[in-house]
């Protein structure tokens, strides 16, 4: 009886024993088993997201060759799916394209790529990507000239020039030229660095006018934070100047198929008033506020006159249209404010004559509502961009201003003199606040060395408007850049 007793708790224990090792192996097993099924996930996953990139890719190619196309060449709404093949032609996986095209006037373009693996349908992953090309507005301001800057200017962006800068103010970021050195046109003497200033260094004030040595090789280029900021650097390469001549006849034939487009006046030119509620009024300009006795040209300038409207009629209300662009063949007159508005508003005369160019001018506020990008204006003159005479003493102007050959600027009006006011009381103004940029083929200026013109100029750059510029605005490239990344 014994006997059979332990034999009975040996097949016990081997039950047990064994029940254990079973559970042990599916433990096992099954670990393995999901280890396996993650480390398919896993390679599931980056497959997806490397389809999604693939879509990326893709239609940053799509938008090289068809640089405005928005629908992947069907011409029809999306999504757009694509197959993604391995090096054997064998389809592995699918990407899903959702496109959201740029808003009138920009470059910006929202790209969703959604990547599928072939063998895990279920399994997705989306990226979102934002491109752009960027436009001529990177500089505050950009020259093809010579240019100065006199004391009282403050500006906000980078600043660049062609030919030389004489920087006489504070500028808050870098300032450039292509020059490494020039002869400054404003005074006799050796030349300068290629951005050089005439404000004594501290703990001097003022500015001397003569030649500075130690703002001129073979000197080592002094560190001026109290004039630059950010420093400056000369020589870079130059601007391509040929970018910001934008083919106007373009504008005027985007203006004539789905924009505004005014022959001439038939007389001084147009005014246009734009208003809030996305219209603007127009205007026929008949005559210019004459000068006053014995407020001459007396620098000779091309162009000369107050550039200030004396009389004018009433045309009509119209809408902005719906491209944003407004051609005009004749001078034209700007001000008001604009609400949710994406504009340009150019002046060209044709065939281009230098001769018959006519000529934006601003003498009253400009203004936006919104200063988020939501809002943009060009104005882009085949001559000049000016400010007349009569120009409201402190004068706020929101937009970008391209002179294609001309300069922006206010002309000379000579102040009390020889007994005589001359062009007093306007010649002189108290502020100019410019937010936006300047582009001028010429060297310009708001203000003169003997006090006329605008005593405080401050330019504040619109970065909005690199990526995100006004109708037909002048681009850098063809090329797109990624603006931003993220997995959604």
């Amino acid at each position: 009886m014994r006997h059979a007793h332990q034999n009975g708790q040996i097949i016990v224990q081997a039950m047990v024993f064994s029940t254990i090792a079973i559970l042990m192996i599916g433990g096992l097993v099954g670990w393995a088993g999901t280890n396996i099924e993650v480390s398919r996930q896993s390679l599931d996953k980056e497959r997806a997201i490397q389809y999604a990139e693939a879509g990326i890719d893709y239609y940053r190619w799509h938008l090289a060759h068809a640089r405005t196309d928005y629908q992947d060449g069907t011409g029809a709404p999306g999504p757009y799916a694509h197959d993604v093949k391995d090096k054997n032609g064998n389809t592995v996986g699918q990407f899903s394209l959702n496109i959201i095209p740029p808003i009138v006037g920009s470059t910006k373009v929202r790209i969703e790529s959604t990547g599928i693996p072939q063998n895990n349908p279920y399994l997705r992953r989306t990226i979102a990507v934002e491109m752009a090309i960027p436009s001529f507005a990177k500089y505050s301001v950009v020259a093809n000239d010579n240019m100065r800057f006199g004391e009282g200017t403050e500006i906000f962006g980078p600043l660049h020039s062609n030919g030389g800068v004489r920087f006489d103010g504070l500028s808050h970021n870098v300032v450039t030229s292509a020059q490494a050195s020039y002869d400054d046109p404003d005074h006799t003497g050796a030349i300068e660095f290629g951005v050089h200033t005439h404000v004594n260094a501290p703990p001097g004030s003022g500015v001397n006018d003569a030649f500075r040595a130690a703002e001129a090789p073979p000197s080592t280029v002094p560190t001026r934070t109290d004039v630059f900021e950010a420093g400056r650097q000369f020589p870079v390469p130059a601007a391509d100047f040929a970018g910001i001549t934008t083919d106007l006849a373009q504008i005027k034939t985007g203006a004539q198929a789905g924009g505004s487009y005014y022959a001439a006046s038939g007389a001084q030119g147009y005014q246009v008033v734009v208003r809030t509620n996305d219209t603007y009024d127009l205007y026929r300009v008949s005559t210019l506020i004459p000068a006053p006795s014995n407020c001459t040209n007396t620098q000779a300038q091309t162009g000369w006159g107050t550039w200030s409207i004396n009389a004018r009629q009433f045309i009509a209300n119209y809408p902005i249209p719906t491209n944003g662009l407004i051609f005009i063949e004749d001078n034209v007159w700007v001000e008001g404010q604009i609400s949710t508005a994406r504009l340009t508003i150019a002046a060209g005369r044709f065939p281009d004559s230098p001769t018959t160019r006519p000529a934006i001018t601003v003498n009253n506020n400009l203004l936006y509502t919104n200063y988020d990008g939501t809002d943009v204006l060009a104005l882009i003159s085949q001559g000049n961009v000016n400010i007349g005479l009569i120009s409201a003493n402190s004068l706020r102007i929101d937009a970008a201003l391209v002179a294609q050959n001309g300069r922006a600027g206010r002309y000379y009006y000579q102040g009390p003199g020889g007994g005589q006011n001359r062009c007093s009381p306007n010649h002189s103004r108290t502020q100019l606040t410019l937010y936006g940029m300047i582009a001028t083929n010429l060297r310009y200026g708001f203000a003169y060395t003997d006090g006329t013109g605008y005593t405080t100029r401050l330019i504040n750059y619109d970065a909005n408007l690199l990526y995100g510029p006004p109708p037909s605005f002048p681009l850098t490239s063809d090329q797109y850049e990624i603006l931003s990344w993220e997995e959604l």
